[in-house]
């Protein structure tokens, strides 16, 4: 069965005492007000994720790595493998954010060298796909997609991509406030789960589980989370703040 999952990515946000102090507040009052965890995934910064899966060990909330590099090691200053994640319990990675494809010019193959290097390490897979606005103006917003699912997953087994999750997020409402509308997401999403379908048979696009990202807030959730095919959110910005981080789960 898919899973409903909310991951919260902080990206370049909460120093040490933020990012600490959320963290045992926000299960402070999941467990005092018995607030249904469901799937909680927290994304911090590098500096952060060994104090963090420390404070979240023994819950049902998890932590995730923003990114990884394609190697497993090598002159590659300033980088983090994912051994060295493994090596301090992280086991989920975001791959394919459309700011590290824009900002650090993350082509397929380089992610596919990614997905290769997260598959060997034993790392579930967040991976995210959408289109720019000019290619929704164009009306090639469903090519886009295909194309960055053919050019990287698609290349990968059954077996392999049995844990993997989808994350939908128009880059043209990534931290813009423009939020697609739920009509517009679920029939993108819906999109999504036939192109697994036809890929990888009907048990697979059922149990996949395909997140929509992209100005979440506390407000659209709900009517977002409705929808049949959205089974949960990448939420960026209102993640920052436990009150609105919470209603956005519990919507």
């Amino acid at each position: 069965m898919k899973k409903k999952v909310i991951i919260a990515n902080w990206k370049m946000n909460h120093d040490f005492y933020e990012t600490t102090s959320y963290l045992r507040n926000l299960l402070k009052i999941i467990f005092e007000n018995k607030i249904n965890q469901k799937k909680i995934i927290i994304a911090p910064s590098f500096p952060f994720l060994h104090i963090s899966n420390q404070i979240l060990q023994g819950t049902t909330l998890s932590i995730a790595a923003q990114n990884i590099h394609q190697m497993d090691n090598g002159s590659y200053t300033g980088e983090v493998s994912a051994p060295m994640l493994r090596s301090i319990g992280i086991k989920k990675v975001i791959l394919g954010h459309s700011e590290r494809r824009k900002y650090f010019t993350e082509t397929n193959e380089i992610l596919i060298k990614k997905i290769k290097i997260a598959l060997k390490y034993g790392f579930n897979i967040i991976f995210c796909v959408g289109e720019t606005e000019v290619d929704r103006e164009k009306k090639e917003h469903f090519i886009t997609v295909k194309n960055q699912l053919e050019k990287t997953i698609f290349y990968f087994s059954l077996e392999e991509i049995n844990s993997f999750i989808i994350a939908y997020e128009p880059i043209w409402a990534i931290g813009t406030g423009k939020t697609a509308t739920p009509e517009i997401a679920q029939h993108m999403h819906q999109y999504i789960r036939t192109l697994f379908l036809n890929k990888y048979g009907k048990r697979r696009a059922n149990d996949l589980s395909i997140l929509y990202g992209g100005s979440i807030n506390d407000m659209n959730a709900k009517n977002l989370f409705l929808q049949k095919d959205i089974d949960g959110g990448l939420v960026g910005n209102y993640s920052l703040n436990i009150k609105k981080f919470l209603k956005i789960i519990q919507s």
